[in-house]
């Protein structure tokens, strides 16, 4: 296939590129700044906002797969910026260029729109691809970790120094980056499911407690930590410090600290893909080892 890319240059679309590339499909990739030469992509410089970069990212193509957004920001107005303007944008492009196909990564956090202004966002946008016209497929993961996973270092750093701090009791799911990758691509194609929402995982059945999950880390990186549930307030005042001190660097802002502290962000199997289209390879053990493995490999650990 050829393939139109956005967030190619960040963790799961990066995984993404290099899978898509290895199968030897395609690609054109929108990118902010220059990139490195690369066989299979067509690196396509501009930003979701300029009209005549999107069309000629998108000129061509078998199916646009959009998994570009914005995870952390002050305001409902860089929420939407990011998230629903970027998408309508990327809808009017695919539109114009005749592509029909459309693969939009959401979040689960779309499931509780009123918990934060990320969430809200998300929901937003996946009303807007449902009513594009378009032959869509919406995917809204679970945690994503692996190997070039930012996010998650800071529970990885937490575990080897043996306290893992934790949001409220609940229960959630997760996925590898790989697992995600080959999903999104299994849906770029032409006969897969149409007009379709999903909400993959690792296939644990219930996911995983907090504290489950913590423990997962830790025999990662081969320690048995202390993990304590932290009171959702005393969570959100972290979350105003973490913003103090990090600014923009900050991995835990008040608007994560809201939907964090939900019990629930378990994938609902009533939308796991179906089994013949796609199945998770990689278990929490397996991946989260490997996941640990790259981190202290890089000096991030």
């Amino acid at each position: 296939m050829k393939l139109a890319l956005t967030g190619g240059t960040g963790f799961v679309g990066g995984r993404l590129l290099r899978l898509a590339v290895a199968e030897g499909h395609q690609l054109r990739a929108l990118t902010r700044r220059p990139q490195q030469d690369e066989r299979g992509v067509d690196w396509i410089t501009g930003a979701l906002d300029h009209r005549e970069t999107l069309q000629r990212l998108v000129e061509g193509c078998d199916a646009v797969i959009h998994v570009a957004g914005v995870l952390k920001a002050r305001t409902r107005a860089d929420f939407d910026a990011g998230n629903v303007t970027g998408t309508v944008n990327m809808l009017a492009a695919a539109t114009a260029g005749g592509v029909h196909r459309f693969v939009h990564v959401s979040s689960l956090a779309a499931r509780e729109p009123e918990l934060s202004l990320y969430g809200a966002s998300k929901a937003r946008a996946e009303r807007i691809v449902m009513d594009s016209g378009l032959d869509w497929a919406i995917v809204r993961p679970p945690a994503v970790y692996g190997p070039g996973d930012a996010e998650m270092l800071d529970l990885f750093k937490a575990a080897r120094g043996g306290f893992v701090p934790l949001p409220p009791r609940g229960r959630l799911s997760i996925i590898h980056a790989d697992d995600l990758a080959r999903l999104l691509l299994a849906l770029a194609a032409p006969d897969a499911p149409h007009r379709i929402l999903l909400e993959p995982d690792d296939g644990q059945p219930r996911g995983y407690s907090h504290k489950e999950f913590a423990r997962a880390i830790g025999a990662a990186v081969e320690r048995r930590p202390l993990s304590v549930s932290i009171p959702a307030p005393l969570l959100k005042l972290g979350a105003r410090f973490d913003q103090l001190l990090r600014r923009g660097g900050a991995k835990l802002t008040p608007d994560r600290a809201a939907y964090f502290c939900h019990e629930d962000w378990v994938a609902d199997p009533a939308k796991r893909p179906p089994a013949d289209l796609w199945q998770p390879r990689i278990g929490a053990s397996s991946g989260m080892a490997e996941t640990a493995a790259w981190y202290t490999a890089q000096g991030w650990l």
